[in-house]
């Protein structure tokens, strides 16, 4: 899974991807080249059940970190954006939670607060930003739904009754 390992830039909360890079060496005149390389990264979504396998190769990349998780995985992980909302591909709570760097813009799991009262909610979603219309007292619908991944520090929309 991409979640973990050097695959993470292909991660896409609430979707299970697999996937691997490489890193390979080019040869210029019989020898391997000391700064030329073939970044790869191959994988497919949804994990238990493919519908999309993507390949990418970039040779000879120019001014990037020369592994395949830098430059072919966010690569990969636009055509896995652009294949959900093509294909319709739903989400999935199921998956493994990304592994984060200092450097990640970090998910988390939004709470679910449907049922529960405006002031129950807002304690529920402490670091979120809310916003909500209505002017009940209940929340009868939300999104991101509970269970579901989001930026931390993201909006979650309620609507009230």
């Amino acid at each position: 899974m991409v979640a973990k390992g050097s695959g993470h830039n292909a991660y896409i909360e609430n979707y299970r991807i697999g996937g691997k890079t490489g890193t390979a060496q080019t040869v210029e005149n019989g020898v391997y080249s000391d700064s030329k390389y073939i970044l790869s990264f191959i994988g497919f979504m949804p994990a238990d059940d493919p519908e999309v396998v993507v390949y990418v190769a970039v040779q000879n990349a120019k001014n990037v970190v020369q592994y395949g998780g830098t430059v072919a995985a966010p690569i990969a992980r636009n055509i896995f954006l652009s294949a959900i909302d093509v294909l319709d591909i739903s989400p999935d709570t199921e998956g493994i939670p990304k592994e984060y760097t200092w450097l990640d813009i970090k998910y988390v799991v939004v709470p679910d607060v449907v049922g529960k009262t405006l002031e129950d909610a807002r304690k529920d979603l402490k670091g979120f930003n809310i916003e909500y219309s209505g002017t009940g007292e209940e929340v009868v619908y939300q999104s991101p739904s509970g269970g579901m991944y989001a930026k931390e520090g993201g909006t979650v929309v309620l609507m009230l009754n």
